[in-house]
């Protein structure tokens, strides 16, 4: 008998770890769950919620027959519309992710080559518990499966989705466990536009804007070819909502110059809209960035005789693309459309260079993403450019009599380009840049460039904040002013969105909230949107005092539209 005490505690071990259904040291497979918290799209058809790590670790292929998973965290179920569970084989992720460096080895944009994955069992009804069944092969090693949703036409944009893994059975053994289910549920939101939609390579560069009328305005770069900048066949487009971001219209192409003087679209390509509601008209004005032909990189000089044979356009960034004088021959061209309509119809565009920059600068445009207007009704447009020593700077541009005409400011700031304007609570306008050498440095070196001024721009004086407080991977970046009810008092926070990173690749897209006017952005108010590399460009709006909206380049959609409730900001 006194051996009798090691036999039962061995007998109990065994006991507890057959009731328990955990993984064994002694399993031939363990099972690890992977959740990313990237936005689950409407409009998309398959959207990762789970990913399950199988690790065979006999030396021999074992076969899956049924994984069972369950729905517990998400909120409504009927936001889905059917469920799938995918094999992957080796492959870890649903798409590869590679990268392009260019000259100076700065990644820029990332390139997504979809896998064929092959489907295990049968699409599913939402369920609380849901077990595909099905035979699959499992070879030595690492696995992956991938749960999949759809969701419904009708899901709500501030529900959330959740998804984990009960067991997996395995043909000859018993059922194996995972060690342990991630507490992560995925926001839900909506692909505006995505790769390939109306046969356009990509979409690129958002803005957003709320109309008088409550309708959001979502603009865009519509690159018909490929992904990269100007030169090319770019034009800018535009979606509408009138139902606080759920659906959206087809799209509209605003901007447009078609195959003017005498040059093939390739050649007339326009970039980087910016759009401004006017607060005190029915009026709606969207800018851009026109490119006419191409400038010889050594001499600078406009190229003559280019035809649509001629494939050019594809290597801009080798080139002058811009240069000192007004001509479109000479440097590139601010153009602006209006709408009196809600953004139903635009004007023909109508071109500000002449009008506003300084004929030495070797360029001036607007910058991406959203303007606004101030409260004694002048309207502002962030805009960037090069002067005469060809440095990069940021400013503004703005009109005090209804868009009828228009001055730029002195710069901002120098290596600067991309910029996103707001007016604090004391009247003052701010700048916030990207700066180009944060592309070379980290930790609390990176920073964007921050300035104010209470004078239109004529002078700017750096912020407390400039290059210490906001990190970035060299990106544009959104800031937005949004003024709320509590209590029957008016209130205003800023809030801030770019990668939350600072360095490439881009990924990481956060909503940071500031309640003093910009000079501290609490962490614990930081709302991780996509976590996942993606171009990194994004634009704020209030969609009403209790909603924000925010448009994106994600990782699962070129335009990514979400919708933020305050309180979930406010953690309230």
């Amino acid at each position: 008998m006194k051996n009798s005490k090691p036999v039962l505690i061995l007998i109990l071990v065994l006991t507890v770890l057959m009731q328990s259904g955990c993984s064994r040291s002694d399993q031939d497979v363990s099972v690890r769950l992977n959740q990313l918290q990237v936005p689950v799209l409407k409009y998309r058809e398959n959207n990762p919620v789970l990913q399950l790590k199988l690790v065979n670790l006999d030396s021999v292929p074992k076969t899956v027959t049924s994984v069972k998973i369950n729905t517990t965290g998400t909120d409504d179920l009927q936001d889905i519309k059917a469920v799938r569970l995918f094999f992957m084989g080796k492959d870890s992720l649903w798409v590869r992710y590679e990268t392009v460096p260019d000259k100076a080895g700065n990644i820029l944009d990332p390139l997504y080559d979809a896998f064929s994955p092959l489907q295990f069992g049968l699409d599913m009804k939402p369920a609380p518990s849901i077990t595909f069944k099905g035979e699959q092969m499992l070879a030595p090693g690492d696995n992956y499966f991938w749960v999949m949703v759809e969701l419904s036409d009708n899901a709500s944009l501030h529900n959330k989705i959740d998804a984990g893994c009960n067991r997996v059975s395995i043909e000859g053994e018993r059922p194996a466990a995972p060690d342990a289910d991630p507490a992560q549920r995925q926001r839900i939101g909506v692909a505006v536009r995505k790769h390939a939609d109306d046969n356009v390579d990509t979409y690129r560069v958002p803005g957003l804007a709320t109309t008088r009328n409550g309708t959001l305005l979502a603009i865009y770069d519509v690159r018909h070819i490929n992904s990269h900048d100007l030169q090319g066949d770019i034009d800018i487009g535009l979606s509408r909502s009138t139902d606080n971001g759920n659906t959206w219209e087809p799209m509209r192409v605003v901007l447009d110059m078609g195959e003017w003087g005498g040059l093939p679209q390739t050649y007339n390509g326009v970039s980087d809209a910016c759009i401004i509601v006017d607060r005190n008209s029915d009026k709606i004005f969207i800018a851009g960035y026109w490119m006419h032909g191409l400038h010889d990189q050594e001499t600078g000089k406009w190229i003559e005789g280019l035809t649509a044979d001629n494939d050019a356009w594809k290597y801009q960034q080798e080139r002058k693309y811009s240069g000192p004088g007004f001509d479109p021959r000479q440097t590139g061209q601010f153009l602006i459309s209006t709408s009196n309509d809600d953004g139903q119809t635009w004007s023909e565009p109508a071109n500000l260079t002449r009008m506003c920059k300084k004929e030495e600068w070797d360029l001036w445009a607007v910058a991406p993403g959203r303007g606004i207007t101030l409260e004694d009704g002048t309207l502002v447009f962030p805009s960037q450019g090069r002067d005469e020593q060809k440095r990069g700077f940021s400013n503004i541009t703005y009109s005090k009599d209804g868009g009828i005409t228009w001055q730029t400011s002195q710069p901002a700031y120098y290596k600067t380009n991309e910029c996103a304007v707001t007016q604090l609570s004391d009247g003052t306008v701010m700048l916030n840049m990207k700066f180009g050498g944060n592309r070379d440095l980290r930790g609390n070196q990176n920073g964007r460039a921050v300035a104010i001024t209470s004078d239109f721009g004529e002078t700017w004086t750096e912020h407390a904040t400039s290059r210490n407080t906001l990190r970035e991977p060299a990106c544009m970046g959104s800031i937005h002013r949004h003024v709320y009810t509590e209590d029957g008092i008016a209130r205003s926070i800023l809030l801030f969105s770019n990668p939350e990173v600072d360095h490439n690749p881009r990924r990481r897209t956060t909503v940071k909230v500031s309640f003093d006017d910009g000079m501290t952005w609490p962490e614990e108010y930081w709302l991780l949107l996509d976590e996942w590399y993606n171009r990194g460009y994004s634009c704020l709006t209030s969609i009403d005092e209790k909603t924000i909206g925010i448009i994106y380049e994600g990782s699962q959609a070129d335009m990514t539209f979400e919708s933020i409730q305050l309180d979930e900001l406010l953690k309230r």
